[in-house]
């Protein structure tokens, strides 16, 4: 193998998942960049690296080396020094203080700031303050480094190494070797797989307790991860040692022991199945919580409803049609109740007269949601503050849990919940918790939409256990009827081809395409200049993209990096926590952080990325949130996004290609939220073979629950 040593100057290409990655090398004496490719996981711009492959010749991109093997080194030269201090992996330095520091003290500099950072005084504009952040910074990163060493060493990248040492601190190796598995379980975005590399260069036995009992608890999030909240026994059986590569004879005996041991529940419904232990208490909780507010009769209050109804209806100035009366009825007769219906049956109209005749009686009225853009919309509609259920329950981060509960209950009579089927099994267990005796409790939600992100199918089964009173809106109002969105969501959810004709249609439009890359072509002259210039839709705030799957030339991926290209040109994309992002980018958060107060599906811009602090500031509505390097694996970039995440966000226009490509995830219900997601237009671009493969698919994956028998026992 030959061997080169230089600085990366940029990296042009990195897939974060395998970390496979293009970079220009640039080695001393030589002017040109040498470009080189191969697995290097977590090196950043400015690193020293020591490369170990072959030269070889590309058709199209020419001479590359072909990375083998590589190793982090220290700079040797002035401007390797001078690239790694200011290219931000340092916080506190970036390209102005890391010439003054350079100049300065020469190539001893890595050796003061490592033996004598009290000499970095002597640089001019460097006060006590940065020269703290900086030591503390080097010092962070020499720890780091040793844990990149020991993953890399276990055969695992050493991207993880930031989050990690972020989790467990300076015990992290330590941690790692007492129980490698643990990481699966701490560390967002390490998997099982990941995990078990490390404990097999460990010596871990492959068919260990410690392992197959890992294993298991691994198996069991991967299912709740595809919305199960339990599984049947004898099959989960089965995936956990065809996961495992052992047999079931191994897997058997472990089940009662972790049963003990609390780790997971066994329990009979019909037949034994198999949960873990915070899921099965969620699953009991809802039913003893819903039990514990119907059960609460005795703080109705008495109201006449005929001349309420008389009365709202004068306030509305409209005539309630019979089911929204009896919806309206409802709401203030029965502790509690769900209201479902597609879009254009009357929901918001309901919501508003039960607001307005509630007011006559109490003001401690509670709107709430399971999005922020879905709690805003709720305000839009009713004039009234609404929240986010998660701002709503308060988080305790001390205690890692919610303050509100049963202790510290919520402090309303009434509280009205929106987008209902979007609230997975834990979430609805800590808002039932938190709801006083008292409260009378209204669901609103449209149960043809796609299920929860998280675990469960709440409000489906809440319905299906027949021991709650349900109105169901069927019936589309004349004003929403001359909306083409409108009536053809309700033909896709009906099974009937949508009608596609562009004659005379104002805000919903199909064209046809089957050649991917020609479909892509499509969607950024749409997004980027035939809606903006017609329709005056502004391409970040008033267009998404909604996409049914990841992956291909018209999934997710590939279109945010063609729409980053275009519409955000001027703006050059910067290397920052294995990603290209620019400022200006629209982002979408992945996963709930309390601690930040985002939330999975939030959709924000980014405002300033500031290379010296590492630190990249995101702007949600109107609130910054800063978001160190490390931290970046939890957004994406969301010019494009899939309709699972969107769901509970409405959007001005939405773009949303089918196409056969997408045969796997082409489903009645997925096209069904994806039109209803279009406020004002929605653009359909792909064949009509993919359009009827999803209407006539009504193949609904079933999520195994044991809350509807809970809820009826």
């Amino acid at each position: 193998m030959e061997e080169i040593c230089g600085y990366i100057e940029r990296i042009t290409f990195h897939n974060v998942e395998n970390g496979f990655s293009v970079l220009q090398l640039k080695e001393s004496k030589k002017t040109q960049l040498t470009c080189v490719v191969g697995t290097l996981p977590g090196a950043q711009p400015g690193e020293t690296v020591r490369c170990w492959g072959q030269w070889k010749k590309h058709l199209v991109h020419g001479l590359q080396f072909d990375l083998k093997k590589y190793q982090v080194e220290a700079p040797a030269d002035l401007i390797g020094i001078q690239k790694y201090l200011g290219s931000g992996l340092v916080k506190g330095i970036g390209p102005v203080y890391a010439s003054r520091i350079v100049e300065k003290f020469g190539c001893d500099t890595l050796k003061v700031i490592d033996e004598k950072p009290e000499q970095l005084s002597e640089v001019p504009g460097l006060g006590k303050k940065r020269i703290q952040l900086i030591i503390g910074c080097w010092s962070e990163q020499k720890s780091i480094r040793n844990v990149m060493i020991f993953l890399q060493a276990n055969g695992v990248s050493p991207a993880y190494a930031q989050k990690i040492y972020k989790t467990y601190g300076d015990d992290s190796i330590k941690k790692v070797r007492e129980n490698p598995y643990h990481l699966a379980r701490d560390i967002f975005g390490i998997g099982f797989k990941s995990a078990d590399r490390i404990a097999k260069n460990m010596g871990i036995a492959h068919n260990s307790p410690q392992r197959i009992d890992s294993g298991i608890e691994f198996v069991l999030f991967e299912l709740s991860s595809e919305g199960h909240v339990c599984f049947p026994l004898e099959e989960f059986k089965q995936e956990a040692a065809k996961t495992l590569e052992v047999e079931i004879a191994e897997v058997e005996p472990r089940l009662p022991l972790l049963a003990n041991e609390k780790r997971v529940v066994l329990a009979e419904l019909d037949g034994t199945y198999i949960w873990v232990q915070r899921l099965f208490l969620s699953e009991v909780g809802i039913a003893h919580e819903i039990k514990r507010l119907i059960g609460a009769q005795c703080f109705l209050r008495k109201v006449d409803m005929s001349r309420a109804l008389l009365w709202v209806e004068e306030k509305l100035k409209m005539q309630l049609a019979p089911n929204q009366k009896k919806a309206v009825t409802m709401a203030l007769t029965e502790k509690v109740q769900i209201i479902t219906g597609g879009p254009g049956t009357g929901k918001s109209t309901i919501t508003n007269a039960i607001l307005r005749i509630t007011e006559k009686l109490t003001s401690r009225i509670i709107l709430a949601a399971p999005t922020g853009r879905a709690a805003k919309r709720m305000s839009e509609i009713t004039g009234k503050k609404a929240s986010t259920i998660h701002s709503l329950l308060e988080f305790d981060f001390k205690k890692g849990a919610f303050k509100r509960n049963r202790e510290n209950p919520i402090d309303c009579d009434l509280i009205i919940v929106d987008e209902a089927s979007m609230i997975d099994t834990v979430l609805m267990y800590c808002l039932l918790r938190a709801i006083p005796d008292h409260a009378r409790v209204v669901f609103v939600g449209d149960i043809n939409q796609l299920p929860s992100v998280g675990p469960g199918n709440v409000l489906k089964d809440l319905i299906a256990s027949r021991t709650l009173p349900v109105t169901l809106l069927n019936e589309i109002f004349r004003q929403a009827a001359g909306s083409k969105i409108i009536t053809n969501a309700h033909r896709i959810n009906e099974g009937i081809f949508p009608d596609i004709r562009n004659t005379g249609s104002h805000d919903f439009f199909y064209m046809e395409e089957e050649d991917p890359e020609k479909l892509l072509a499509t969607i950024v002259s749409l997004v980027t200049k035939r809606l903006p210039g017609r329709f005056k839709f502004h391409p970040y705030d008033d267009i998404q993209v909604l996409a049914p799957m990841k992956r291909g030339v018209i999934g997710t991926e590939n279109i945010n990096t063609v729409l980053q290209k275009t519409l955000n040109k001027n703006n050059p994309p910067c290397f920052v926590g294995g990603r290209h992002f620019a400022l200006g980018d629209k982002v979408m958060q992945l996963r709930n952080n309390y601690n930040k107060e985002v939330y999975n599906g939030d959709v924000g811009r980014i405002v300033k990325i500031n290379h010296a602090d590492q630190q990249l500031i995101l702007k949600y509505d109107e609130r910054l949130v800063p978001y160190d390097f490390s931290e970046l694996d939890e957004v994406v970039l969301a010019y494009a996004v899939s309709i699972h995440k969107y769901q509970g966000s409405e959007c001005p226009c939405v773009v949303i290609p089918v196409h056969t490509s997408h045969f796997m995830m082409l489903h009645r219900n997925l096209l069904y939220t994806g039109v209803t997601r279009g406020k004002q237009m929605v653009v359909i671009v792909g064949t009509k073979k993919a359009l009827a493969i999803a209407v006539k698919n009504d193949e609904v994956k079933n999520r195994h629950s044991g809350l509807k028998q809970f809820l009826q026992a």
